[in-house]
């Protein structure tokens, strides 16, 4: 507010750079490309995919690259991925024989069997046929303790916006007159069996600037939409309202949040009709469970004469806490090595993954008997270092719950496939469930940590995997991928076809875990947001010339590869140090940083990037806009941007108007659009596999040796 109204002060300065702005844009002669389905722009979008296909099928590589991805992805023998919902646990799949996939589900003791009986509940093949649309399921939420009932969100082409119908999960068919959402960023929550908290399109002025719900209202079961009554409002500014309904066997909580920012809310209790709002830091989390609240903090909170650390939880009773007392409990306080990555709740416990180094541990908190008991801790033993994913099954609305202490446990890193465990918490004595297959022989590679030094001295982690025998020659084939931003970790994980593609062919395999991620919590992203986002980019590179300068690659062998904020991380890497890189994948990017407020959901993203409307933020933004900085005759690597037309997050106008400027200044560029997808770029495995060679059969085209 502080810019603002000192450039009210100067009513000629803010015409002068308004007008400026505005010529800026009008001068863009690419503008049209925004149009996403417009004719002109998906007749230049067939015409470039034509030409990248062409060269890159043609590579040795593609067609055993994507037979093998599509295998792995295709694969019966994966980890079926579930979720609990009463007695059952519910999954969705995707094979070669149901490419839009079957929602599904099974006992918990069928579950624990190698080949498990499947009744499928919703064939989305089959749906997407009779309805001739091209649906893709977006989720499912399920009303209990009975949950005969669930709404089912399904999307055309993977886009966001979704459309959402109730469902019958005892008759297994969409009930007849039942709610009914059409197509929108939407968000509907269970008040009861008959009603519903619903956000979404209610018509002009209903969503945000950042095209989200911006008004929640109470519909009724029999009455149509235009008939529900408003129950909280936020602003346009803001980047979404929604609703949640927090029950247990005993309690029932209605919270309404407005998002100010997408690390800042209000937050509210609804009861008897009006709102009571919660005493917290803006940009804390806070969680209710059974009788006790949370907070996770991204700002020192001094309060009861106590300062808190960003970055630790804290709980407290919460019927003390809402009465005014502000005595808390600290669960976690992050080190200079350690943050929060998640919880996860049984019926008297609260499991913590802990970052440590980039590799998770895992702490076990019980609950106190009482309210004024103590809180006790143990660590759990577990395998280290990896990444660790735990998920609770106790049914709250369950007073007596066989499965109130359990939860499943996932661990996987680099070279060792997922592994799916039952456990409890009290013990760690756990069942082994599910793992996943081989997908590349992994005996002889190796997983290494090394440390870079960033350009204002701050030790930036990366993770190096590559052969046993590779030697530091300089001339290893090598792909660094990196994201940093939203407060995001990249943590090791197992990708079998990348294993296939790229590591069992002799390639090395880097992640950067650079600020603006999550990596050491809310401090790391902080770091580099907004005027900082620079440090971003300056750990990356920095990352990539500790590559050079260990002999492992050399710039015509390193390629880099990034997603979302990702292709934005690459994008500007790129253009700012050209002669660092061999290769570059932008994958659905952000690229126009001038104008990315305003399209779709980009009005979301102002407090991670500023905003360009801003003189002051404007100043930092340009700089590193790759959109902006690109230049005719500076020798650039080859690149290759892939986007997706159905994408309503990032627009591929991003992508499109790169390519574009890129192409008019005489650089050597490939793209590549799906025309469905979404954000994830591809809305099944045949899509998935066909992008996932071509990036590969690219970079071994610019890398290989």
């Amino acid at each position: 507010m502080n810019s603002i109204t000192s450039l009210l002060r100067n009513s000629a300065l803010v015409t002068l750079l308004i007008s400026g702005t505005l010529m800026a844009q009008s001068a863009d002669p690419h503008l049209w490309l925004e149009e996403v389905e417009g004719v002109k722009a998906l007749s230049w979008v067939k015409e470039r995919n034509a030409v990248s296909e062409k060269l890159l099928t043609a590579r040795t590589e593609y067609e055993p690259t994507r037979a093998g991805i599509l295998k792995i992805l295709d694969s019966k023998d994966k980890i079926p991925s579930v979720g609990r919902v009463g007695d059952y646990f519910y999954n969705f799949w995707q094979d070669a024989d149901n490419k839009r996939g079957l929602l599904r589900r099974t006992s918990l003791a069928e579950y624990k069997k190698q080949n498990p009986a499947w009744e499928t509940v919703l064939d989305v093949d089959a749906l997407a046929t009779t309805e001739k649309e091209n649906w893709v399921f977006a989720g499912a939420q399920s009303y209990g303790p009975a949950y005969a009932r669930t709404l089912i969100s399904l999307s055309r082409g993977g886009a966001d916006a979704s459309v959402v119908r109730e469902f019958d999960l005892e008759k297994k068919t969409f009930v007849k007159e039942g709610f009914s959402l059409p197509e929108a960023k939407a968000n509907a929550t269970w008040l009861d069996a008959d009603t519903l908290l619903v956000g979404t399109d209610f018509g002009p002025g209903s969503m945000t600037d950042s095209g989200y719900p911006r008004i929640v209202k109470l519909w009724k079961r029999g009455t149509p939409l235009s008939a529900a009554t408003t129950v909280f409002e936020g602003k346009a500014s803001d980047v979404s309202v929604s609703a949640a309904v927090v029950r247990d066997s005993a309690t029932e909580h209605v919270m309404l949040s407005r998002a100010i920012d997408f690390y800042r809310s209000e937050d509210f209790f609804w009861r008897e009709g009006k709102l009571i709002k919660i005493d917290k830091p803006d940009d804390a989390n806070f969680s209710i469970e059974g009788e006790w609240m949370r907070m996770e903090l991204r700002s020192d909170w001094t309060i009861g004469g106590a300062t808190h650390q960003s970055g630790a939880l804290i709980t407290a009773p919460l019927a003390r806490y809402l009465s005014g007392e502000r005595t808390f409990t600290t669960l976690f306080s992050p080190s200079a090595t350690t943050s929060l990555s998640g919880t996860t709740d049984t019926q008297s416990h609260v499991i913590l993954s802990i970052l440590d180094n980039v590799s998770t541990r895992l702490e076990e908190w019980k609950r106190p008997s009482t309210l004024d008991g103590v809180w006790t801790k143990r660590a759990i033993a577990a395998p280290f270092p990896g990444t660790i994913w735990t998920r609770g099954l106790h049914d709250r609305l369950r007073k007596e719950d066989p499965l109130a202490e359990a939860y499943f446990l996932t661990y996987t890193d680099f070279l060792t496939p997922s592994t799916l465990a039952l456990a409890r918490a009290g013990s760690d004595a756990r069942e082994t469930l599910k793992s996943q297959p081989k997908y590349f022989d992994a005996s002889e590679m190796k997983s290494e940590q090394f440390f870079a030094t960033s350009k204002d001295g701050s030790r930036i982690p990366y993770f190096v995997v590559a052969q046993k025998s590779s030697k530091r020659d300089s001339n290893n084939p090598t792909l660094l991928y990196g994201y940093g931003g939203f407060e995001v970790s990249e943590q090791p994980g197992y990708r079998g076809g990348m294993g296939q593609a790229w590591l069992a062919r002799g390639g090395v395999y880097v992640v950067a875990n650079i600020r603006g991620g999550g990596e050491f919590g809310p401090s790391w992203h902080q770091a580099a947001v907004k005027m900082n986002k620079q440090k971003s980019y300056d750990d990356f590179i920095a990352v990539a010339e500790d590559l050079i300068a260990k002999k492992i690659t050399q710039p015509k062998h390193l390629g880099i590869m990034g997603g979302s904020n990702g292709g934005l991380l690459v994008g500007a890497t790129f253009v700012q140090r050209p002669e660092l890189f061999g290769a570059v994948v932008s994958q659905v990017p952000l690229l126009d940083m001038q104008r990315y407020h305003k399209l779709l959901a980009g009005a979301s993203w102002v407090a991670e990037y500023g905003n360009p409307e801003e003189p002051s933020e404007w100043a930092a933004i340009e700089k590193y806009s790759p959109y902006h900085n690109v230049k005719k005759g500076v020798q650039y690597p080859r690149v290759l941007f892939t986007t997706s037309t159905r994408d309503d997050r990032v627009h591929p106008a991003h992508a499109r108007k790169m390519v574009a400027r890129m192409t008019e200044q005489g650089h050597d560029v490939l793209y590549y659009e799906n025309i469905e997808g979404g954000h994830g770029g591809a809305a099944d495995n045949t899509q998935r596999a066909h992008l996932l060679a071509l990036e590969y059969a690219y970079l071994w085209m610019q890398l290989g040796r």
